[in-house]
């Protein structure tokens, strides 16, 4: 019996250290663990040890004889990985960890709290000297797997659970409902601790720089992703449902989800941690169509192979794809049986989607390659789209070939990427090309020398690529050149002390929220999600959340 990596992979490499025969790939080590759609196990190589099943946090490794009949496709997936990837069995050797001085303590400010910066505070927080602060402007933590999740991909968010863990290290702490920048500066953190790590993210969507983009109905996948996951700073978009056909622009996983969401049956979603202000919006929708455009062709679908297969298991939903849109580029087409496994289950996945027979009432997500948007029009609000056919040249880049056809659409939402902005940085130096603070293994360079104690990790620092398993390795690389430079006595001491932080902020009428204060809301949107069936019930208004923090019930 083998055991099986199933759609919820993080590909954080926990299962990897776990495994004694080193079955499971890519591992850390290996240069496609920073791109890979998840991880793979070899059902050569497997002994069955269940090792790998204890140790992963979202639930996503089952023994072969106990898929669910819409995960036995995986079975396929994990053996097609190793038949163009030649790897060696053999005991994983751990990690040894560089010696702390034991008579000193260092103390370190994150800036963030999402799964980069708790993954750089779980590395730190392993060191009994180290004590870790970590600041966050809204009253809750989690960053993206609270607020970019989809709401019906629950085990994803499993990861939490790690989270908590390191949270309720005794040296470990939250700032939450604290803004820096705002409720306490740069300079003052500075001044408190021997390290200040931001871990604030790439917030800020690409833009089509298309004609009509402004106008009202057209949004970004970003803003429409945080609506439906309660971000208390969306609850008030307008989302214009009224349409019965919505466009996507991009083919990315949030691009894929975003379609997903938008044609699930609300009673589905119902059971889920979505908004109730979304629910409530998503229950009047008119929409039963929406178009996926990519700009390139199927083999360069960004979306992983397990998110594309999950949309044939939404109930109600056909998935179109014409034949004549499974255009391959010329490298893929040259490949033929050699083709890199991951785009090959990626044709082959499209090709069944091709084939598959419709169903006369459901919904319908609709995915058209080849295609990019020229112009957004309407009077006051989007009607339609104008789209420019695109055909591979030489090379294999996409050229326009003069053809046009228009969609008429209410609701278009552009899914072509993130990207981080220098205000989320004021302090810090910032490559507005790449929209990254330039860093050398999480150390901030100013110029070609690096900041004494400043660093980043996450997309702030590598930019708006790789999920949650990526940021695991971000986040405990910066970590351990935090480390690194402690023991080498770069670090500058704090000019004041760490634990005037607290009264600082306070004194500039913060409302504070620490571990236990997010704990009671973490209690109380999962009372009232089980009055009404569901994992949580959010609470998206601020005072809420802060009402939530205070109470002892």
């Amino acid at each position: 019996m083998a055991h099986v990596i199933t759609r919820p992979c993080c590909n954080d490499g926990s299962c990897v250290s776990v495994c004694p025969v080193n079955c499971i790939h890519p591992t850390p080590d290996e240069p496609e663990f920073l791109t890979a759609e998840q991880l793979y196990i070899d059902p050569e190589t497997c002994i069955d040890c269940g090792a790998c099943i204890d140790e992963c946090p979202v639930e996503a490794i089952f023994p072969d004889d106990q898929l669910d009949e819409k995960d036995e496709p995986y079975l396929q997936i994990n053996a097609d990985y190793y038949k163009d990837h030649d790897v060696d069995g053999g005991l994983v050797p751990p990690k040894k960890a560089p010696p702390m001085p034991a008579d000193k303590e260092l103390h370190v400010a994150i800036v963030g709290a999402g799964p980069a910066a708790l993954y750089a505070a779980d590395t730190l927080v392993k060191k009994a000297q180290v004590t870790v602060d970590v600041f966050d402007r809204l009253p809750t933590p989690h960053g993206l797997v609270r607020f970019g999740v989809a709401p019906d991909h629950a085990p994803t968010k499993l990861v939490e659970r790690g989270y908590l863990s390191t949270a309720n290290k005794k040296n470990f702490n939250y700032f939450l409902n604290c803004e820096v920048g705002k409720d306490i500066t740069h300079d003052e953190l500075m001044e408190r601790y021997h390290a200040v790590v931001y871990a604030v993210g790439a917030a800020t969507d690409r833009r089509l720089d298309i004609p009509g983009e402004e106008l009202p109905g057209s949004i970004s996948a970003t803003e429409f992703v945080a609506w439906y996951n309660g971000h208390p700073d969306f609850v008030d978009l307008d989302v214009d449902l009224s349409s019965e056909r919505a466009v996507v622009v991009g083919n990315g996983n949030v691009a894929l989800d975003v379609a997903r969401i938008l044609v699930t049956d609300p009673d589905v979603l119902a059971k889920t941690d979505i908004s109730e202000h979304a629910l409530a919006k998503l229950r009047e929708s008119n929409i039963n169509e929406v178009v996926i455009l990519g700009r390139r062709g199927i083999a360069q679908g960004a979306y992983t192979n397990s998110e594309f297969l999950a949309l044939g298991d939404v109930e109600g939903v056909d998935v179109i794809i014409e034949p004549d849109e499974l255009t391959l580029d010329p490298e893929s087409e040259a490949a033929g049986d050699d083709i890199d496994s991951t785009i090959g289950t990626k044709i082959r996945l499209a090709q069944e989607f091709a084939d598959r027979p419709t169903t006369d009432g459901n919904k319908r997500i609709v995915f058209r390659f080849l295609s990019s948007p020229l112009e957004l029009e309407g009077d006051g609000k989007v009607t339609s789209m104008t789209v420019s056919r695109n055909e591979f040249a030489d090379g294999g880049s996409v050229t326009r070939t003069g053809e046009t056809y228009d969609i008429e659409t209410g609701l278009v939402l552009r899914s072509i990427g993130y990207k981080g902005h220098a205000e989320a940085v004021p302090d810090l130096p910032f490559d507005d090309a790449r929209g990254v603070v330039p860093n050398d293994d999480g150390r901030v360079l100013h110029g070609d020398d690096p900041m004494t104690g400043v660093y980043v990790t996450g997309w702030i620092k590598r930019g708006a690529t790789g999920g949650i398993g990526r940021n695991r390795l971000c986040g405990e690389e910066t970590a351990e050149a935090v480390i690194a430079d402690f023991i080498d006595e770069k670090l500058a001491e704090p000019t004041a002390s760490r634990d005037e932080v607290e009264k600082l902020v306070v004194d500039r009428g913060v409302n504070l929220i620490d571990l236990e204060g997010w704990k009671r809301i973490d209690a109380a949107e999962k009372a009232a999600g089980r009055e009404s069936g569901r994992p949580r019930v959010k609470f998206t208004d601020l005072a809420a959340l802060e009402a939530a923090a205070e109470s002892a019930e």
